[in-house]
């Protein structure tokens, strides 16, 4: 059988010793973590002999620009027209607010008129009960004072006090009348 590690790299006992370290590090062998290195270096296309990275600091300038471009274009697309929209509702609800304000003043004023009125028409109704009790007295009154002046009339005419009829009946008349009257 072939052995599949049949590659082997020299390196300094100083560079063995960083490797050591960092494959303690990370829980990881030499073999496993210096092939991970390779595959990062690999995928990344990163100079290790660069220290300042710029070939990484050109991706993420270009990355970020893209981002801020991105975000300018959304912001014209999408959040300035959001903007000019709520200044619109604002303004709106404003006018909507000073409308309703104006109707729940007028409805406070209408309010007020309308206790009045229900006042008056309270001491109204308690002047026409008034009036109509009165006018129940008034009949009831009547009906005795009537009941009164009957009976006057018969005793009298048992007692023959006024000789002539037509006279009678010209006072019987004038008191009815007067009756009547009150």
């Amino acid at each position: 059988m072939k052995q599949a590690d049949t590659n082997s790299i020299r390196y300094p006992a100083a560079v063995d010793e960083k490797l050591g370290k960092l494959a303690q590090i990370f829980k990881r062998s030499k073999k496993e973590l210096f092939g991970q290195m390779v595959d990062y270096f690999y995928r990344s296309k990163k100079d290790p002999e660069d220290w300042g990275d710029e070939a990484l600091k050109k991706e993420l300038s270009s990355g970020i620009s893209r981002i801020l471009s991105f975000i300018r274009q959304q912001e014209k697309d999408f959040l300035l027209p959001v903007f000019t929209d709520a200044g619109t509702l604002k303004t709106t609800a404003i006018r909507h607010t000073e409308f309703l304000e104006g109707i729940a003043r007028h409805l406070v004023a209408e309010t007020e008129k309308t206790k009045t009125i229900m006042e008056r028409n309270d001491k109204v109704l308690a002047g026409i009960k008034f009036l109509a009790s009165r006018q129940a007295d008034k009949e009831t009154l009547k009906q005795r004072f009537s009941e009164l002046l009957e009976y006057y009339i018969a005793q009298r005419e048992e007692m023959g006090w006024m000789k002539t009829t037509v006279r009678k009946e010209e006072l019987l008349e004038h008191v009815r009348q007067s009756l009547k009257n009150l």
